[in-house]
């Protein structure tokens, strides 16, 4: 019995060094060095092409990009199931692409949907994995040569390839995703791309202060003379990786490096370089690749149709103009990335959000940074993809498959809790509506419509009644939602205060010679199809009190508004900063636009004249509107919290509230507000997937139909 246990112990001791060595730490020894490397993609002049039964033929890449995040959860949870990656793999492929890329090693939910996705698949669907660098590695003060960075790069990239061959198990505590990852996948990986959009800062300083290693010699990859340090050490990690697939697993397959405008290989003018920091480059055409890499590498760019916006002070671009006669600096910068190049060139993000929310101004093709219907993001998208084509580009992804509850931007995220994003949708930030599917508050549909259609509407909602108005109430996830029946209503203009804060507020407002029963923070006014809008008491304007500088170069805090102020104004947002290049008369200002503006239309899914962006409608004596929480303040509506008073904080800081104050009126006398009771959902989110207009748009350009 005693040698039994032993050898028992010797053998279970065995196998858990087995695992360990073979499965988590990547360690092997190669028992067959002269087998053949194969590879079933490569590149060829500038086309990608596979091997379908024997025989190389040409590869366009039709693919758009997947995210890791769903509704309730952060991206780091990796919380998407297999049955979920199984469904949206049919509607992929349904559309009409033949690849997905995948930012970072996942849960082993992907890979093992995936592989049963394609296993028995005459028409697979293909892969593109991309090697992420940490954000705070990337951030930091670092450069590429610390180990926190190479050598983190160099052990990720050997993860990837163990995972895609089946050959991996990742225990909890990773950053990344977690699972044992057992299906070989590799027949349906057609690449990697390695990085993320470099910051400028990272580049500069590793060439700054890594001048002396500015070459790298590799197996499979080199550098050329020209070559810098960071692309030195971003040549090292593609060289490592290839050399790690091929002496394992005798395969190649292609390999690129990421990269977008902030750090494409070109020079500019004195004016964009000083004022729009145009300091560093990443240029792939100083890598070269030896003989033994024979799968081939192609040249990886995120380009949108609004950025870079100093295209537009580039004589080289300004002034060109696309086959319909329009001015295009898109397509006119896509063929300068086309032309300087000698390998293929993939455009592996390109696309415009859905968002009501809008962040940058396309200022030739409209095509923006949010401010965009689903429809008008589909047209945009279709625009974009034919300029890549039109620019000799056969390869591009679209960004992105799903909408992302998650995401943060610049030009909200000061007024935003950033830690309970994931828990509502926030219709005024742009980076959470990339997606062509979009995550609909309630379960299977919505509690309102703003439609013109009431049934939806009930007895129970009713919060306000006074003469021939009656005024109603819901909320959800991502909108606050008013429903109005005036009796006999002939499109007078109504005026709705809202009390949201006891810090400050107006019983009055000047402009309109208008009267209130409590303080009001903001007040909605319905005047018609193109004239309605909110507007906010001067002292709780977050633009003011957050820009202040930038847009009316003042100092807000030096001389506050009352915190009784009966002055309303506008709700904008800032949509980029101030550059000397966008001065009126020497005074350096940032521009805005007004996302108070209420848009008319039918916010119904479902109706043939559906507009996403739509916020009310006015159907005979019923009016209907939806207005989004960031609109209003809430920093977190999820817990029902507002911003504080600025000017007391000096900046955004939360105070929670159980009930706002909401009232309507003619005008013709003082306006009553009645409480409305808020209880918010904490953490327990409730969606429903629903495919947006702009998915059939694209369906309809890569296939043909939008059946």
């Amino acid at each position: 019995m005693k040698k039994f246990i032993i050898v028992s112990s010797i053998i279970i001791t065995m196998l858990i060094l087995f695992n360990l060595v073979h499965y988590e730490l990547g360690i092997f020894i190669d028992l067959n060095p002269n087998k053949k490397v194969t590879t079933f993609i490569k590149t060829q002049n500038k086309d990608i092409v596979i091997n379908k039964n024997g025989k190389y033929e040409l590869f366009e890449i039709k693919g758009v990009n997947l995210g890791s995040g769903i509704p309730g959860h952060f991206a780091t949870d990796y919380a998407i199931s297999k049955d979920t990656y199984l469904r949206w793999f049919k509607y992929i492929q349904e559309m009409g692409a033949n690849t997905i890329r995948v930012y970072t090693i996942l849960n082993d939910d992907f890979y093992n949907a995936f592989y049963e996705y394609n296993k028995n698949n005459a028409n697979p669907l293909y892969l593109i994995h991309s090697l992420w660098i940490n954000d705070y590695i990337h951030n930091s003060r670092l450069d590429a040569y610390a180990p926190e960075f190479l050598n983190e790069a160099l052990n990720e990239s050997k993860k990837i390839v163990d995972i895609i061959h089946g050959k991996r198990q990742i225990t909890i505590g990773a950053s990344s995703g977690t699972g044992f990852y057992f299906h070989d996948i590799s027949d349906w990986v057609i690449g990697y791309i390695l990085g993320v959009e470099w910051e400028d800062t990272i580049v500069a300083y590793t060439n700054r202060m890594k001048s002396s290693k500015n070459s790298y010699q590799g197996k499979y990859m080199y550098t050329t003379n020209d070559a810098t340090p960071f692309e030195a050490a971003i040549t090292q990690i593609g060289d490592k990786i290839i050399e790690y697939e091929t002496t394992r697993y005798k395969e190649q397959r292609l390999v690129a490096f990421s990269n977008w405008p902030t750090t494409d290989p070109f020079d500019y003018s004195l004016p964009v370089t000083q004022y729009f920091k145009k300091s560093a480059k990443v240029d792939v055409e100083h890598i070269k690749t030896t003989d033994k890499f024979i799968s081939g590498t192609f040249a990886s760019y995120h380009i949108y149709p609004y950025y870079p916006d100093y295209l537009n002070y580039e004589p080289e671009f300004i002034d060109y103009k696309d086959e319909n006669g329009i001015k295009n600096t898109y397509q006119a910068y896509l063929k300068k990335i086309n032309e300087y190049h000698s390998i293929p060139v993939v455009i592996s993000e390109f696309g415009v959000p859905s968002s009501r929310g809008m962040a940058q101004k396309d200022t030739n093709t409209n095509r923006n940074q949010g401010g965009m219907s689903e429809k008008e993001q589909g047209e945009a998208i279709v625009k974009s993809y034919n300029d890549i084509k039109s620019a000799g580009i056969d390869n591009a992804i679209i960004f992105t498959w799903q909408d992302e509850w998650f995401k943060r931007t610049w030009n909200t995220m000061h007024g935003v809790n950033l830690t309970k994003t994931p828990y509502w949708s926030d219709y005024q930030t742009n980076e959470q509506y990339f997606g062509l599917l979009s995550f609909d508050p309630g379960k299977t549909t919505s509690i309102s419509y703003v439609d013109g259609e009431v049934n939806e509407w009930k007895d129970t909602d009713v919060f306000y009644v006074k003469d021939d108005i009656k005024m109603s109430y819901k909320y959800d996830e991502k909108f606050l939602y008013f429903y109005i029946n005036k009796e006999n209503y002939n499109n007078e203009k109504l005026y709705i205060p809202i009390d949201l804060t006891p810090k400050s507020g107006s019983k009055k407002m000047a402009d309109y010679n208008l009267k209130f029963n409590r303080d009001a923070d903001f007040l909605i006014v319905i005047d018609g199809v193109d004239n309605s809008r909110v507007l906010v008491q001067e002292r709780y304007n977050t633009i003011n009190a957050m820009f202040g500088y930038e847009v009316y170069q003042k100092n807000s805090y030096l001389n506050p508004p009352a915190k009784n102020s009966d002055k309303f104004s506008q709700i904008n947002l800032l949509l980029q900063t101030a550059t000397p290049l966008l001065s009126n008369n020497n005074i350096i200002t940032a521009e805005v636009y007004e996302t108070g503006k209420l848009t008319y239309g039918n916010a119904n899914p479902n109706s043939d004249s559906f507009n996403s962006l739509a916020d009310f409608m006015i159907k005979g004596d019923n009016i209907e509107i939806k207005l989004p929480w960031g609109l209003l303040n809430f920093s977190d509506p999820s817990n029902m919290k507002i911003h504080d008073d600025y000017y007391e904080n000096y900046g955004v800081e939360e105070i929670k509230i159980d009930k706002m104050y909401v009232g309507v009126g003619l005008g013709n006398e003082t306006i009553d507000m009645k409480d409305i009771k808020l209880k918010g959902w904490g953490k327990n989110v409730t969606y429903h997937e629903r495919l947006k207009e702009s998915y059939y748009i694209v369906k309809n350009m890569w296939n043909g139909s939008d059946e």
